[in-house]
């Protein structure tokens, strides 16, 4: 995979991680936390410059879940379920993620990225809610500028070690990504609900 995300960078350079943010959010077949992970790595190695790249990470998913909130609105559930399942979005997936919007409401819009099967569905969800755009925008685009600080910092830190990351990452992805959402909901809450104004 190194040498396919190699290329990809090669020739297409900081588009190329716009190019395959927007299409793996959208629901294309695409790696993104590895290719983030790998956008780190060659920053390390100076290949690329960590704000350009962060900047483009960051648009890039926030395009991407624009396009996925935009298609909500505008052609809504019946379009998800007749063709979700070509992109592998089943009648479970939507499930499981509109309970946890209603659960979690447009908070879900912040974690959603951290969590397996959500990332693509909550902005789409989000959509056909007739959520507001401003609220949209309030907490999907800070989401994605974590996400994306996340993993490529992750790959900038680790650098020749990021190859053992990859492997673990296909392994355990699941569980990582649910972890980091899991810390994320609980800052959360504890804002919202423990916290007590200081007197």
């Amino acid at each position: 995979m190194e040498q396919q995300l190699g290329e990809w960078l090669g020739h297409y350079g900081y588009i190329g991680i716009i190019l395959a943010l927007v299409g793996g959010i959208v629901g294309l077949p695409i790696p993104d936390e590895i290719l983030m992970t790998f956008v780190g790595y060659n920053i390390f190695r100076g290949r690329m410059e960590y704000a350009l790249a962060l900047g483009c990470a960051s648009f890039g998913s926030m395009a991407g879940v624009t396009v996925n909130y935009l298609l909500g609105r505008k052609l809504g559930l019946p379009f998800l379920r007749k063709f979700g399942p070509k992109f592998g979005i089943n009648g479970k997936k939507i499930a499981y993620t509109r309970r946890l919007f209603r659960k979690f409401d447009a908070f879900l819009l912040f974690i959603g990225y951290f969590i397996p099967g959500a990332r693509h569905l909550t902005p789409y969800l989000a959509g056909i809610s007739k959520l507001r755009f401003y609220k949209f925008a309030l907490y999907a685009y800070p989401g994605g500028l974590f996400w994306s600080f996340t993993f490529i910092t992750l790959g900038w830190k680790l650098g020749e070690r990021w190859s053992v990351f990859e492997h673990r990452m296909v392994e355990y992805k699941p569980y990582v990504l649910l972890f980091i959402a899991c810390v994320i909901l609980l800052i959360f809450l504890y804002v919202k609900f423990m916290r007590k104004p200081s007197s």
